[in-house]
């Protein structure tokens, strides 16, 4: 008795010492952490999204321009990165993943008042967290491209003045309400359930339908229809769609917020719907015109990183493949017969790529995220509810994304004394009438 008393009294006392250690167990298992992983990892993601860009975009549209208004395309993807990353610092980033109403945040943090090196930003996992920072710049870049993709549409014959004009507007009353309705908290079209994993209606569709309206306002080039209007360096296409795919895996992957398997996943769609559209696009191409051409693999490698970009967290990768073949096929097609349909010179196909891609992505995420076709949806996931819900996303962002256009682009046009350069400008090139600089020395 006296051995068993001892015994359970040493048993008591060895449980009493433990309580404190059981409650930090506990209290760590809700407290936040920050994973050096995922730190590392998110800031790598945001340099590749970056290099997407600049210099990615910026070759693969400088590429496919004439020799004589390469710089000007350069000159403008590099500055309106430039003005909309400072516009994410003073106030983007405040409207757009503050929580205040549900198509427009706050300004409760404009000029990122009260962040600090402590500040946290929330992730997938409820007690996993990032310093806002990497947030912020992630997030940043994102808006850099999506108002850069638009000057492709109307490239070589349009004011400088008018594109910085129009970006800051179109920037302020297009981006950060979409992007807030679809990611931000409280958001719309998020509560509503829509699905966009990166970007496909924030960015692209987004994008895509500006670029159709500012091509409209503009105008046709001179000699478009009636002259061959070739692309200068294909290699310089080819060199610019390369860095595109490799920066997109930060797009896309790092989208997941963190570096876990729904970041690997994302990873291996990109991988897998971007070689799919190349094929589908060279295939059809060449049954169509007879031979598959560099451009055209390089536009179907953009295609089907802009179709998987909706999806690529949410679909499984025989899904990805799927949906990079229909991509394609797709991206041909609205650079092709919708373009001659709407007899409008996207100069450098944004719509056609971007928009048509983008809407074909959206709505089939709802359809390969269904759990019976290898998605991640749960098991009373909706393919009919899904596609209805990603289909009036679509269109909102269609619709508003085309108003705001028009008025920025009008606006523009009134402050900057009209939105096309004259026609002797245009006819020797943006490069030395805008800039004073030439690409070649010959």
């Amino acid at each position: 008795m006296k051995y068993g008393i001892e015994r359970l009294g040493a048993v008591a006392l060895l449980a009493t010492a433990s309580l404190p250690s059981w409650a930090q167990e506990a209290a760590s298992a809700t407290a936040p952490v920050v994973h050096r992983g995922d730190v590392a990892w998110m800031m790598t993601a945001t340099l590749l999204v970056l290099m997407m860009i600049v210099p990615g975009l910026a070759l693969f549209y400088g590429g496919m321009v004439r020799a004589k208004n390469v710089l000007s395309v350069l000159m403008q993807v590099l500055m309106v990165t430039s003005l909309v990353l400072v516009l994410w610092a003073f106030y983007g980033y405040s409207l757009a993943f503050t929580e205040a109403m549900p198509w427009l945040g706050s300004f409760a943090k404009v000029f990122l008042s009260g962040v600090t090196p402590e500040s946290l930003a929330d992730t997938f996992t409820d007690e996993v967290k990032l310093p806002e920072y990497v947030f912020i710049a992630f997030q940043g870049t994102f808006a850099a491209i999506t108002c850069s993709l638009i000057v492709g549409a109307f490239a070589e014959r349009i004011k400088f003045a008018a594109v910085m004009v129009f970006t800051v507007l179109w920037f302020t009353f297009s981006y950060l309400p979409i992007a807030h309705m679809v990611w931000g908290p409280g958001g719309w079209l998020l509560e509503e359930g829509a699905i966009d994993f990166a970007g496909g209606t924030v960015v692209h569709i987004n994008a895509g339908v500006a670029g159709l309206v500012g091509a409209m306002l503009v105008g046709k080039r001179l000699g478009y229809g009636r002259e061959a209007l070739a692309p200068h360096s294909l290699p310089l296409t080819m060199v610019g769609a390369s860095l595109l795919w490799v920066g997109w895996f930060g797009f896309n992957a790092g989208s997941n917020l963190e570096a876990t398997s729904g970041a690997a996943i994302a990873f291996l769609n990109t991988l897998f719907a971007t070689a799919a559209a190349v094929l589908s696009w060279s295939a059809t191409e060449a049954l169509v015109k007879g031979k598959p051409s560099m451009l055209g693999a390089a536009s179907g490698a953009v295609a089907g990183l802009v179709v998987i970009t909706p999806a690529c967290g949410t679909v499984g990768p025989i899904g990805a493949i799927v949906m990079g073949l229909v991509g394609g096929v797709a991206g041909l097609w609205g650079v092709s017969a919708l373009k001659r349909w709407h007899g409008i010179d996207d100069s450098l196909d944004v719509f056609g790529v971007h928009a048509v891609c983008g809407i074909v992505g959206a709505l089939l995420t709802g359809v390969f995220t269904s759990p019976l076709l290898g998605g991640t949806g749960d098991a009373d996931f909706s393919i009919v509810h899904q596609v209805w819900v990603q289909f009036y996303s679509v269109v909102v962002t269609l619709v508003l994304s085309a108003v705001v256009a028009f008025l920025a682009f009008k606006v523009a046009g009134a402050l900057t004394g009209g939105l096309r350069v004259s026609e002797e400008e245009e006819r020797e090139g943006l490069d030395v009438t805008a800039h004073g600089e030439t690409a070649y020395r010959l």
